[in-house]
């Protein structure tokens, strides 16, 4: 089949009009600005105007919710502790009250009831007897505090009681003896007070006497417990550890600590008595721990061998008289000799000893005093 060919040429596409074309795109850069349309700009703004709005409108709903859906809980009862009166302040301060009551108590004489009333209000009814201040208590010391209630504490005082001359002589001519002063002023006895707390203005604490002061027997004497050291030997001169110790010890109590440093270990601080009490000292004997006896110690160990010693000396004080003393120290041996590497607080217990206790009768703590 044949093609016929009409001889009309195809229109030529009409090109388009320079203004036509060129609006559009004019608009079209108009609305975009660094790839965002400036209408979803605004819209976008608007929406989270909204949004942020919303959510504050929200919090207090959402917190609500969120406060609800805590599961409940029941409050734990609070502690019933019972009402009890301050015990460090407490047991402090009874046993500074017993101990002026004490004091009060032994010089009082006729006429000072009113004086003792102060501590215990029921002696503002009594009748004493004797001189007021003709016996009196010096040294006083608590010697034993316990709480036997809630509020109440056992204070038991400790006092060496002296008396006048004159009270004496009247003692003395009613008994057809003759005065002995030195048997009133070494005599050590022991009273028993009974103290009351409660709470006083300011929050501070209130005290009171529950009774008069009770004569006791002396507190027992514990047992002396095992220690570490060996038996006492003699501090041979040629002993490195008499020379040690020796030398420490004259620069520790005859000269202030002037070249201390030089008789200590390394990393060791002491500071000496000043100024210096002796003149003079003297060292006896010593223990070591660990050692029975045997051979003299002529040597030195190796170095960061440490040994504890128990030392006895005799101190010649600046009155010329000597005084013994006795101190627990820790050697420590460096480069062939020894050196102090501690002033000990106490001397060292054997840790296979059991705690000491009373002789002969029950631990104090658990004595009922009479």
């Amino acid at each position: 089949m044949s093609l016929v060919r009409t001889g009309r040429k195809p229109a030529a596409p009409a090109e388009p009009q320079p203004s036509a074309v060129q609006e559009p795109a004019v608009e079209q850069d108009a609305g975009w600005v660094g790839g965002w349309s400036t209408g979803a700009q605004a819209n976008s703004a608007a929406l989270l105007r909204w949004l942020v709005w919303g959510l504050i409108a929200l919090g207090p709903l959402l917190g609500g919710l969120a406060y609800l859906s805590v599961p409940a809980t029941s409050a734990a009862p609070a502690s019933k502790t019972a009402p009890a009166a301050p015990a460090a302040s407490g047991g402090q301060g009874a046993a500074g009250f017993a101990t002026l009551f004490v004091a009060a108590y032994l010089s009082a004489g006729r006429g000072d009831e009113p004086k003792l009333a102060a501590y215990y209000p029921a002696a503002g009814n009594l009748q004493l007897d004797g001189v007021s201040g003709q016996r009196r208590g010096e040294q006083l010391t608590v010697v034993r505090l316990r709480q036997t209630d809630t509020a109440v504490w056992s204070v038991t005082v400790a006092a060496r009681v002296t008396a006048t001359q004159s009270t004496q002589s009247t003692q003395s001519t009613q008994q057809g003896t003759s005065p002995n002063p030195a048997a009133a002023t070494d005599e050590v006895r022991y009273f028993q007070v009974p103290v009351a707390t409660a709470p006083g203005a300011g929050g501070a604490t209130a005290y009171t006497a529950l009774a008069l002061p009770a004569e006791v027997a002396a507190p027992e004497r514990a047992k002396t417990p095992e220690l570490v050291y060996g038996a006492m030997r003699p501090a041979l001169p040629t002993d490195p550890r008499t020379q040690a110790v020796t030398s420490f010890l004259s620069a520790y109590l005859t000269k202030a600590g002037a070249e201390l440093d030089r008789y200590l270990a390394p990393g060791t601080r002491l500071a000496a008595p000043s100024p210096a009490p002796y003149s003079g000292v003297a060292v006896d004997q010593f223990a070591v721990e660990g050692e029975t006896g045997g051979e003299p110690v002529v040597s030195v160990p190796g170095d960061g061998t440490t040994q504890r010693l128990l030392v006895t000396l005799r101190a010649t004080g600046h009155d010329r008289v000597r005084l013994p003393l006795t101190y627990a120290l820790t050697l420590k041996a460096r480069a062939g000799r020894w050196e102090i590497a501690s002033l000990d607080g106490a001397p060292a217990l054997n840790p296979q000893t059991p705690a000491p206790a009373a002789s002969g009768a029950p631990s104090p703590a658990t004595t009922p005093t009479t």
